[in-house]
């Protein structure tokens, strides 16, 4: 039965997808020190994940080889974080799927309905309209680092019941 409606996940579905996957590929990853991926790869990069920016404008982005697209990685990408505007979105989960990755994440302001039914329909966990690292720093505790530090979000443990 096709996928009508997404449902987004829950806060204990979404720590357990950062605690389980550690490769990510960073779609839209800027080299611009100033840009939201540019902030959220530092911060991935100090809390032990590996990341793989995919830019084909960029041949290198913090120290790290860039690849033109997902397909071009060689190596194991668990989760597809996407720093691009939604209607660049739909060919993004083709490839996710092509490469066997297991988490297809869209970040603050990338919303596609049809691209995410289409990543749950091939069996990809979605995240869609949050930020990797924002999400991290949720539930590690990292909210002041790098210059974010809202308020918004409670310094409290949140009950994952």
């Amino acid at each position: 039965m096709p996928v009508t409606v997404f449902e987004p996940p829950s806060a204990a579905d979404r720590l357990l997808i950062l605690n389980k996957y550690k490769n990510i590929a960073m779609v839209g990853l800027s080299n611009n020190p100033f840009r939201p991926s540019h902030f959220a790869a530092i911060y991935m990069l100090a809390n032990g994940y590996n990341v793989i920016p995919v830019n084909p404008a960029a041949t290198e982005i913090l120290g790290r080889k860039c690849y033109p697209s997902l397909r071009d990685i060689p190596e194991k990408v668990d989760i597809v974080d996407v720093f691009r505007k939604p209607s660049d979105v739909p060919p993004l989960v083709d490839e996710a799927v092509a490469i066997g990755a297991k988490v297809f994440w869209m970040q603050l302001g990338v919303i596609n309905e049809e691209a995410a039914r289409k990543a749950v329909a091939a069996g990809l966990e979605v995240v869609m309209d949050r930020c990797v690292k924002i999400e991290h720093a949720r539930f590690f505790g990292g909210l002041n680092t790098i210059g974010l530090n809202t308020g918004v979000i409670s310094s409290r443990r949140m009950s994952l019941t």
